[in-house]
């Protein structure tokens, strides 16, 4: 901090310098009196906890205000404008926050008898309906927990189609540029992964693909629009090669809010794909979620799609535990219950409220938005692959060259400008890349506000203010702190003794 941003007690205003909790530890003190336990023969022996917890005495006042605090250093969609490329940050509308809380859909439990239930089964089998429409895909699975979780059930379900054949295969196929979750999936699945480079437009190299394209190839998980932002335009070939080697296409659906209500994967050739409800369907993202990864499938893997399911028999919902005496093999449950369903609520929300021509220019305005941020940019910051994009705009570090200033060094100063940062370093088929996605929902003021500050941090960086650059952020209530060494020498431990706050 330097000597015009200091102050006394490390406050900013009415923002506090908010120690650890650990930090604010009083001994004897506590919010709330308990008595204390009776004597038991612990059934864990030798492995029975002898000494305290450690977690620190702080009366109940404090501990309201230190949570409170931290909540004002948090930024959110709610607060500001998100850029990260791949993420889709998109606003989360507080009508489908309120249709979540309804008693008689946010008291429900998921042990009640089917008959008390009719309505929740009847949204999420029109939560199904909606998906499978828009992707153009016959099956689905609504339970997968999160957008990762799909990406399994997609590959569990073609290695099981696979096994049926009599030969579950060995190998997947991923592009450079794919999700990092990708190969993870594939690894965790039992599979070995072979990577496929990108060509110099940023696509997969198809000449690569065909080669590496044999009798071991079980699929192909591919990210359409990719992660560079640009629509594969040869995945309709890719498809065709893929299953005339028997293969299956697996689609890593976290970019569908950029053809959502434009175009149905299902008629790209798709075997299977995870959609986000977060990132297309406006459900809240990361910490205020949960997530959820509902998988759709081609006909083809329909009869190996996890449980359970949803059926109308006899005018009511019922839900299909298990599969009784039909030949079909669908390798069971892959999550407790029936998924996330307040999710379910929220999308289901998002998709009536838009109905089929919102959703179509939903699409159209991501990938307008995306396209603004390249015309305002693209004079200051260098493109590694030919425009326009699709949702996102990927740029590189090639315009920073001999200023002294990195990626992180903008991403950084960014924060003392009041915006967080774009994603930093990925792709990683591209060296310092900032890739921004704006999505549909943020306005042309927002955006010029954002682009306005980016262009001055560039013009700075020619200055010559490169050591403002490495020093910021300098108004945030942390400064920049050392990841490199908090990643490979993590505290996971504190001890007041010796440890002190990292500034």
């Amino acid at each position: 901090m330097n000597n015009q941003t200091a102050t006394i007690t490390g406050h900013r205003g009415l923002d506090h310098n908010e120690p650890l909790i650990f930090e604010l530890d009083t001994p004897g003190q506590s919010g709330v009196d308990l008595p204390a336990p009776p004597d038991v023969n612990s059934r864990m022996g030798s492995h029975a906890r002898n000494k305290p917890v450690g977690l620190p005495g702080i009366s109940e006042p404090r501990v309201v205000r230190h949570y409170h605090r931290l909540s004002r250093m948090n930024y959110s969609i709610d607060g500001g404008f998100y850029p990260l490329g791949s993420c889709t940050m998109k606003y989360n509308p507080r009508i489908n926050e309120k249709l979540a809380r309804l008693p008689g859909l946010g008291d429900l439990h998921p042990l009640q008898p089917e008959k008390t239930v009719q309505g929740a089964l009847e949204l999420m089998h029109s939560c199904a309906d909606w998906l499978m429409t828009l992707t153009g895909m016959p099956g689905i699975a609504l339970s997968p927990g999160a957008g990762a979780q799909g990406e399994l059930v997609g590959l569990m379900a073609i290695r099981s189609a696979l096994e049926a054949r009599g030969n579950p295969r060995k190998l997947v196929l991923v592009p450079e540029s794919a999700h990092g979750t990708n190969p993870a999936s594939a690894h965790a699945c039992g599979y070995a992964v072979r990577s496929i480079p990108d060509d110099e437009r940023g696509r997969v190299d198809f000449e690569a693909f065909q080669n590496a394209l044999d009798e071991d190839v079980a699929a192909l998980m591919l990210t359409n629009p990719s992660t560079c932002g640009l629509f594969e335009n040869d995945i309709i070939r890719i498809a065709d090669a893929l299953h005339e080697a028997g293969a299956f296409f697996y689609c890593d659906g976290a970019n569908f809010n950029a053809m959502v209500g434009r175009v149905r994967p299902g008629d790209l050739g798709i075997d299977t794909m995870h959609l986000n409800l977060h990132k297309t369907f406006s459900t809240p993202h990361g910490g205020g979620g949960p997530g959820s990864g509902p998988v759709v499938f081609s006909e083809a893997l329909m009869p190996f799609a996890p449980l359970p399911a949803i059926e109308i028999k006899d005018g009511q919902f019922q839900l299909i535990e298990h599969i009784q005496d039909s030949g079909d093999s669908p390798f069971g449950r892959v999550k407790g219950f029936h998924g996330q369903f307040g999710m379910f609520v929220r999308a289901v929300a998002y998709m009536l409220s838009l109905g089929s021509d919102g959703l179509r220019q939903v699409s159209s305005d991501a990938v307008l938005n995306a396209n603004y941020l390249l015309s305002q940019l693209d004079d200051v910051l260098h493109l590694p692959f030919e425009g326009p994009c699709m949702h996102e705009v990927l740029f590189d570090d090639r315009s920073l060259k001999d200023t002294g200033v990195t990626t992180l060094d903008i991403a950084k100063a960014l924060l003392d400008e009041g915006f967080h940062p774009m994603t930093i370093y990925f792709p990683l088929v591209v060296h310092g890349a900032m890739l921004m996605e704006p999505t549909e929902t943020e306005s042309k003021k927002t955006l010029d506000s954002y682009i306005k500050a980016l262009r001055g941090l560039i013009e700075q960086s020619h200055a010559g203010q490169s050591e403002k650059m490495h020093n910021a952020p300098q108004l945030t209530p942390r400064r920049r702190l050392d990841e490199t060494a908090a990643a490979r020498h993590p505290i996971l431990r504190w001890n007041p003794k010796t440890e002190k706050t990292a500034e």
